[in-house]
């Protein structure tokens, strides 16, 4: 256990709780774990998938050899999104099923060695987490290991999503996220409200490039306005649909289409004859660099890619419709508050949609307000993840003192 001071001064034991439904939750325990070492903490880091913690409970895999994961990235995937509202309550009626089964397995794994911290990066399992967290705390005298949660979401979306009644901590990167926590009874000082969603330091990084140079290294004009059109690690069908609306549209500007591993995808769009010049790329690890690149985003509301878009300074365009998951329909809402993009109903509407983004006056209202949010959560987090440390070594060096007091009926 570190020890109590103004800074824990022997290295600790952090443990981030990640899983691969979507790429956001892995990145996001990534990018904190390496900003994390960057700042040169004190901390050893152990980063755990939880699939492979519960993996012995999953029923349901060892009998159809499907995750649920990689149910979810198949949906994900085909573009069956719409069918992710009505499998949330399914979903947790499957964890309540499974949750003493899920709790003795977290409380065995946290057995097997002291946790200065443990962090979950994941929704739905939060209470899981917590209670296995504390059967394992059980075997242990006077010392409880603190549990914070960062929400990767720009808001809950309750019952059971991010955020449960229980002495833990939480981090989350809006004001709307931090109300729901307080609402929901959890007390301000366990409450944590950093600058917004943790991105990638790559995405903060200052590159010696030209624009216009790269530009016309990737076959493009120097100066006409760029979209970077991109949904994800798997693509969409739905990029077809915005390059052949924005074909017919007139637009003076070229696109950017990032397909993912989607290599369908990108065979149909480089057979396409647009009226404007574009690249077509495959998966890539650099979308910093497609992002200095390109003057404005299009693609889905997931917090990760606008978080990125947003501190690479551009402005989007997003759709929000029956396909939009629930999760992600606050991120919508936010965007139109926050003045950094358009949200259309359907991107039949995107061209419509692109010459609001084009309109000079309108484009520099944008990055001014993008300018105002100066997200730099990544790099707050791990300060506030060390404070929570301090404190909870203090409460569990106070533990003993009181529990003896309290024995020997002079505490009261």
């Amino acid at each position: 256990m570190c020890a109590v001071g103004n800074a824990p001064p022997a290295r600790c034991l952090v443990e981030i709780i990640y899983f691969d439904a979507g790429g956001g939750h892995r990145a996001s325990a990534i990018a904190l774990k390496t900003v994390a070492q960057r700042q040169d903490r004190p901390w050893h880091i152990r980063m755990t998938n939880l699939r492979d913690v519960l993996e012995p409970a999953d029923v349901i895999h060892h009998l159809t050899g499907l995750r649920a994961e990689d149910f979810y990235n198949g949906m994900l995937k085909f573009d069956l999104t719409v069918g992710v509202r009505p499998m949330l309550p399914i979903m947790h009626m499957l964890i309540r099923r499974m949750h003493a089964r899920n709790v003795e397995l977290l409380a065995r794994h946290f057995m097997t060695q002291q946790r200065d911290l443990i962090v979950s990066l994941i929704p739905h399992f939060n209470r899981t987490l917590f209670d296995g967290l504390r059967a394992a705390d059980a075997n242990r005298d006077n010392c409880l290991t603190p549990m914070v949660t960062i929400m990767t979401d720009l808001a809950d979306c309750p019952p059971h999503f991010w955020i449960e009644r229980q002495e833990q901590f939480l981090i989350c990167g809006t004001p709307a996220a931090a109300q729901q926590a307080l609402a929901m009874g959890l007390p301000s000082e366990h409450v944590f409200q950093s600058s917004g969603m943790i991105v990638r330091p790559e995405f903060y990084e200052q590159r010696q490039m030209r624009r216009a140079d790269e530009r016309q290294h990737l076959g493009l004009h120097p100066e006409l306005p760029t979209g970077l059109v991109m949904f994800g690690g798997y693509g969409s069908r739905q990029i077809l649909t915005i390059a052949q609306h924005l074909a017919e549209s007139g637009q003076k500007l070229q696109l950017i289409f990032l397909c993912g591993h989607n290599q369908k995808l990108r065979e149909q769009l480089k057979t396409l004859k647009m009226p404007f010049p574009c690249a077509v790329e495959g998966f890539t690890h650099d979308v910093p660099y497609f992002m200095r690149v390109a003057d404005f985003f299009i693609g889905k509301p997931g917090p990760g890619t606008i978080s990125e878009a947003l501190v690479s300074g551009l402005p989007v365009i997003v759709a929000c419709n029956a396909s939009t998951m629930p999760q992600e329909r606050y991120n919508t809402e936010w965007i139109l508050q926050n003045h950094v993009g358009i949200v259309v109903r359907r991107f039949s509407e995107i061209g419509k949609a692109v010459g609001m983004m084009l309109d000079e006056r309108q484009y520099k209202s944008f990055q001014m307000c993008i300018r105002r949010l100066n997200n730099h959560a990544v790099f707050e987090i791990p300060e506030i993840l060390e404070q929570i440390m301090v404190a909870a070594a203090h409460e569990n060096r106070r533990r003993p003192v009181l529990h003896a007091l309290a024995s020997a009926n002079l505490y009261e």
